[in-house]
């Protein structure tokens, strides 16, 4: 419990260091656009930040959030990664930039719900709270446009080596973060051929079949959750895998990540639904623009 408090007093020392610096400075945030004004949409999705590691993709995020607003913003877990800031302090600039894009976006009438996941499990003993004007919730419901119920939650409950073997997945994820290291000098070295960004990670779990069969029984587990639940559909995150398709009647989505993939679900003001990329390329040259991540029906 301890450590829960220890760090909720890192997000809030975040939050207001994040203030502080917007009364005193202009922050990244306050960078002027350098496109068309933001797009708007009815609600927005987005999990797994991962703020507090080096594999969060801050200046990506930020960058899809001043092109991108809505109605309602949905922190589908995994927003600040306490199992690493436990084992090592890490927080940049641009990751206050985020925490203060988040409050900002609260303060200006934009409905913003956390639903805290397993690398932020210490937000589950406030739930019910707000802070900032962003509400803690255990699950949430969102109900579309064009009246469908979509179940929001996490989805590490439904991931038997978090619920079973938790030492197993600190060991995991300590062996992805491995990973990521490995794949930013690769990605290093591609840019400098002048070669796309590749995901070793991502290859690694197409590659392996346990890794298929695992991402195949987590959406099937909630999927039928949510149905059991009432509800039309589901919007979840935790495998760091986007995907949007029917199961068994039940719409399953998943937003992806903001560590590899540049992920989010979006909801259009007539209730349709689409999966954004927002590139990396546009960090460089300023001309990319979201684009919409294939689809399997």
């Amino acid at each position: 419990m301890r450590a829960a408090f220890d760090a909720l007093d890192a997000w809030s020392a975040g939050m207001a260091y994040s203030t502080n610096e917007a009364a005193g400075a202009r922050s990244e945030d306050d960078a002027p656009a350098e496109s068309a004004p933001p797009q708007h949409y009815r609600a927005v999705f987005i999990s797994d930040l991962h703020l507090g590691t080096p594999g969060c993709q801050a200046h990506a995020l930020l960058d899809f959030l001043r092109h991108h607003s809505s109605d309602y913003l949905y922190l589908i877990g995994d927003i600040v990664d306490g199992w690493q800031l436990r084992r090592r302090w890490f927080w940049p600039q641009a990751h206050n930039d985020v925490v203060q894009k988040l409050l900002r976006r609260a303060r200006k009438g934009c409905r913003v719900v956390f639903v805290p996941g397993n690398h932020d499990e210490f937000a589950r003993a406030f739930v019910e709270h707000s802070f900032g004007g962003i509400e803690v919730v255990e699950d949430a419901v969102h109900l579309t446009a064009d009246g469908r119920r979509l179940w929001i939650t996490h989805g590490d409950y439904f991931d038997g080596v978090i619920q079973c073997a938790k030492w197993l997945a600190y060991l995991g994820d300590n062996l992805y973060e491995f990973t990521l290291k490995l794949n930013r000098h690769l990605n290093t070295l591609r840019a400098r051929l002048g070669l796309p960004y590749w995901s070793l990670s991502a290859y690694l779990k197409g590659k392996v079949k346990k890794a298929l069969n695992y991402v195949t029984d987590f959406e099937v587990a909630v999927a039928t959750e949510a149905r059991r639940r009432g509800h039309q559909g589901v919007v979840c995150g935790h495998i760091h895998r986007a995907e949007m398709r029917e199961i068994d009647g039940i719409l399953y989505c998943n937003d992806g990540d903001w560590v590899e993939s540049h992920m989010a679900l979006v909801e259009h003001v007539d209730g349709r639904l689409e999966l954004l990329q927002w590139p990396v390329r546009r960090l460089v040259t300023g001309a990319g623009k979201a684009v919409a991540a294939p689809v399997q029906a």
